[in-house]
């Protein structure tokens, strides 16, 4: 009965299940990306959040065959990748994989911005938004450095290329403007695309998060006045 509740629970709230999958990956990553299968691990975790993404997107306004044009080719580069070990197509991946989180990350916005309310799923959309942005510059950051090899350096190994987990984790820090990132950007593209992304992180931050605050300050003042309107008529 509690597995039936909890089902039908995060059945009505896609964002929180499309937020915990990406936060799983996140965790995961660095175990098996260092691993010989890392590479289809990572391929095939990532095909299962393009699919709870275009999932997601079928709840906003943002049109779902669009995801799905994108996802296909994805899903074809991807599954060539772990098949045949071809990098060369790398690049190609990640651009689409880029434009594919962009996407989605506008439609959640779309979804929390077409009415002036905070539903539950719509707070969790905004967290799911956050880290679907960082992913899509964590995808521009591979293609980048694919593109350019030495673009990124860190402070361990810094001639390697650079991991996901670690990219992801500079994206993460740019995003979030709180700068404790040890992955830097050298060439003058990186840096480029790293201040793109510090900016919309604090548009989003400033316009997106900002708005949704205030619908849930409006409905909470909103009942706190319906509450005491309820109890001056009883004692009328």
């Amino acid at each position: 009965m509690r597995h039936t509740r909890l089902f039908i629970h995060t059945r009505g709230h896609p964002s929180a299940i499309l937020l915990l999958v990406q936060l799983a990956g996140m965790l995961l990553y660095p175990f098996i990306e260092r691993t010989p299968e890392s590479h289809v691990a990572f391929n095939a975790f990532g095909i299962v959040v393009l699919a709870f993404t275009i999932r997601m997107v079928r709840r906003t306004p943002g049109e779902t065959w669009i995801s799905v044009a994108l996802a296909v080719p994805i899903i074809i580069l991807l599954v060539l990748q772990s098949l045949f070990d071809l990098r060369v197509l790398l690049p190609w991946s990640s651009a689409l994989e880029a434009l594919f989180y962009f996407y989605a990350a506008l439609s959640l916005v779309a979804y929390m911005m077409e009415d002036q309310r905070a539903t539950t799923d719509e707070l969790f959309a905004a967290a799911a938004t956050f880290t679907l942005l960082a992913w899509g510059f964590t995808h521009l950051y591979i293609l980048v450095q694919e593109l350019q090899p030495g673009t990124f350096v860190a402070a361990v190994n810094a001639a390697a290329p650079r991991s996901w987990s670690e990219l992801n984790y500079l994206s993460f820090a740019l995003l979030s403007s709180t700068g404790i990132g040890d992955v830097i950007p050298l060439t003058p593209h990186a840096r480029a695309l790293a201040s793109v992304e510090m900016l919309v992180g604090l548009m989003y931050l400033a316009a997106v998060v900002a708005r949704l605050i205030g619908f849930t300050t409006q409905s909470k003042i909103a009942r706190r006045r319906e509450r005491r309107g309820g109890d001056s008529w009883e004692q009328d």
